[in-house]
């Protein structure tokens, strides 16, 4: 399934057709009109789809996935978040600039709480609901056990929701691991935001022993 990773489906859990949030549809033709040639569409999960590793993020940044297609791709989040994916063997090389640089995930899937750019970076819980049924979707595909990933607390909030899990039985926190009911395990994180690494409220450091330790709970 590899060859499928780096394929932009403008279709299915990624369709341009979805305009359930008017202000996020706002936003995209506002984003097309003013750079034609960004992707500017809800940006589809990257990965094995039968991967036991997810990582959700929050949702794609506006020069970042927004505009290359791909989760984490051109933008400074996805800097050291494919660093620590590829530190611990989860991709074949450690930089994602764009959808044509030959990056491949091994038993590793990224998606977002949020397929739509939202304005500043903040979407609004309406807007989380809207396409929890699509995280939803791409939980129900990963196998248990298995581990999830969260980046930063919205999406935290967003796998327990999708799970139909409450949120104050599983509280978030940097490092935090929860068992859930089904079998899988949450992982949690500080988003590797350029604010958040920038203020050194989540080092290099620090990121890497959380993806560490997701490594560490995976079936051999």
């Amino acid at each position: 399934m590899e060859h499928a990773q780096g394929t932009l489906m403008k279709s299915g859990l990624g369709s341009t057709e979805c305009s359930q949030c008017p202000r996020l549809v706002a936003l995209r033709q506002a984003v097309r009109d003013r750079y034609p040639d960004y992707f500017a569409s809800p940006v589809p999960s990257f990965g094995d789809p039968e991967a036991d590793f997810l990582v959700v993020g929050l949702a794609p940044g506006m020069h970042g996935a927004n505009r290359t297609g791909r989760p984490f791709t051109g933008d400074h989040a996805g800097i050291l978040l494919y660093e620590a994916l590829y530190q611990s063997g989860f991709s074949n090389q450690e930089k994602a600039d764009d959808p044509g640089d030959g990056l491949r995930l091994s038993n590793c899937r990224i998606t977002n709480a949020v397929r739509c750019l939202p304005p500043e970076n903040k979407p609004e819980l309406s807007e989380i609901r809207a396409c929890n049924s699509l995280l939803s979707r791409e939980l129900s595909m990963t196998p248990a056990p298995s581990v999830i990933l969260a980046l930063g607390r919205v999406a935290h909030q967003a796998v327990l929701m999708a799970l139909g899990l409450q949120a104050a039985h599983f509280s978030f926190a940097h490092g935090a691991l929860h068992e859930l009911p089904d079998g899988k395990i949450l992982v949690s994180s500080y988003h590797c935001s350029r604010y958040n690494t920038q203020t050194r409220r989540l080092t290099r450091e620090m990121f890497l022993d959380v993806m560490q330790k997701a490594r560490s709970c995976l079936r051999p």
